[in-house]
């Protein structure tokens, strides 16, 4: 019999803390738009930031300097030679002692040194084949590895083409025919942007929202807020909701110009994507209301965010470092970086498209640590001055 009245009870009730919620977010927004920096790192950054690992960045082995040394001119060393030279991957010296070519690597002039020795003509006819010395500058492991397989690579195909130009058949046991899944060019501008995507959303989620708070202690504006009829469940929202307005508009700048302006493949929906953001971004924002709420001041929020959030999103999450290839421990250490899982799905939607089986298990891990980070940031924040 009392239902009508207390639904007309609750709706008087509701409509006060809509309407301060209301006037908590447009108190943000104007904030937000007051303060160039919150606009320079949300629009802003991204771009840069795509300008550099777009344009400037790159993980591809092109131009890799090689010294060459041929004791005796020739048909087959000029042609080995041609076949390197006009290759994109290497920008080969000649050299006329093998002493000259150390002395090249030595000064760093040379990444390798292909040897072709006075008898390579001669050995190339013969059934066992030619050899040839490859030696390789290996102060870096990971370029040694890539330079010596190039090479390789080269000098099958140099072979190859040599003996289909004779008419006869390279006589190998298995020939081996490479297909490239997702990414068949093996551009790195590919493998990098996506994974900014996460980098730049982890910056304006965590950074951004933990100074928010610590920004209202040092102006004095927080005491002022704490004595209104405000919950704090409704300053959360208020900051919380216009920080993930920001985070999205700086998600779709960076997604639009890696797509449209950098040509990166988008192979996966883009609802999907959206929608994983949207996630992954509730759990930056958690983290960034965390630190806001333990600590008063702008400059040490800034650092825990720095620290906690945006280098281990950038170290630990598979951006640019392989997780599989690091120690175990650090492997370990991988699963507590939400950052880790919101990369191995941009990578699966920009380059192989909607795998569930990739998305719906790291969604989940995503979703439960943005229940646990926006849990412990409401316990933490409380209405009084201590």
């Amino acid at each position: 019999m009392n239902r009508p009245d207390a639904t007309a009870g609750e709706a008087q009730t509701r409509w006060p803390q809509l309407m301060r919620l209301g006037g908590l977010m447009h108190k943000e927004f104007l904030q937000i738009l007051r303060d160039p920096s919150s606009i320079a790192i949300a629009f802003l950054m991204p771009v840069v930031l795509l300008v550099i690992f777009g344009y400037g960045v790159s993980l591809d082995a092109k131009g890799i300097p090689v010294a060459l040394v041929i004791e005796q001119p020739g048909a087959d060393a000029s042609s080995l030679a041609g076949a390197l030279s006009n290759s994109e991957y290497f920008r080969t010296t000649t050299f006329r002692t093998l002493m000259d070519a150390r002395q090249a690597m030595i000064d760093g002039q040379a990444d390798a040194i292909v040897h072709l020795r006075s008898d390579f003509a001669r050995q190339l006819r013969r059934p066992d084949g030619a050899p040839i010395q490859i030696i390789l500058n290996g102060v870096d492991a990971n370029r040694a590895r890539v330079v010596s397989g190039y090479l390789a690579g080269a000098w099958q195909t140099w072979l190859a083409a040599r003996v289909a130009a004779s008419g006869a058949t390279l006589p190998a046991a298995v020939v081996v025919e490479e297909r490239v899944w997702f990414n068949s060019e093996l551009r790195s501008r590919d493998f990098l942007v996506p994974g900014l995507v996460a980098i730049i959303m982890t910056l304006i989620g965590s950074l951004l929202t933990a100074m928010v708070v610590a920004r209202e202690w040092e102006r004095g504006t927080m005491e002022a807020l704490l004595v209104t009829p405000v919950y704090i469940r409704e300053i959360l929202l208020g900051k919380l909701v216009p920080y993930f307005g920001l985070g999205m508009g700086g998600m779709a700048v960076t997604v639009g110009v890696g797509v449209l302006l950098l040509g990166v493949p988008l192979r996966g929906s883009l609802v999907v994507l959206a929608a994983v953001a949207s996630v992954f971004l509730l759990v930056a924002l958690g983290v960034g209301l965390l630190i806001s709420a333990a600590t008063k001041n702008q400059f040490v929020a800034g650092q825990i965010a720095i620290l906690t959030s945006f280098l281990p999103a950038f170290m630990l999450s598979g951006f640019i470092f392989n997780i599989a290839s690091a120690p175990l421990p650090i492997q370990w250490l991988t699963r507590v970086v939400a950052a880790r899982y919101f990369v191995s799905i941009l990578h699966t939607v920009f380059m192989a498209g909607d795998i569930w089986a990739i998305i719906v298990p790291n969604v989940l891990v995503l979703a439960a640590m943005a229940a646990v980070f926006l849990t412990l940031a409401r316990l933490k924040s409380r209405k009084h001055l201590e």
